[in-house]
């Protein structure tokens, strides 16, 4: 079979943020409050960041805190989730930052990480 394709490589990081479901943006405490995962994930966007994405836990904990877990019938709020963003390392170190008001006390982790693009293969002439 022959190689059609060719693979781009790039360095890029993957920055991860632990938080609670519960965890708002705003003054408003209960139903006017955004949850700060999606406005992570939207500021994200706007700034050209590569990749977003919020991931649910089904146990755990962070930063020294009590063990919790999902229960059968009803989802717990204080429960550990994850925002996680890939893009350049400047990028992520400033969106950092400029939010280091609603991030400054969470566990934030950053890893070094290889983009692929997968790209045809230029016919030879």
């Amino acid at each position: 079979m022959p190689d059609r394709f060719t693979v781009q490589h790039r360095e890029v990081g993957m920055l991860r943020i632990y938080l609670k479901p519960s965890d708002k943006i705003g003054s408003r405490r209960f139903w006017g409050a955004k949850p700060l995962y999606r406005e992570l994930i939207r500021t994200a966007k706007g700034d050209g960041i590569i990749n977003a994405v919020a991931q649910h836990t089904h146990c755990g904990f962070s930063n020294h805190g009590p063990i919790r877990e999902n229960g059968s019938e009803i989802a717990d709020s204080q429960l550990t989730m994850c925002v996680e963003l890939v893009g350049e390392r400047g990028q992520l170190d400033l969106f950092c930052r400029q939010r280091g008001a609603l991030l400054g006390n969470k566990v934030i982790v950053y890893k070094q990480l290889e983009h692929w693009s997968i790209m045809p293969r230029k016919a030879n002439t």
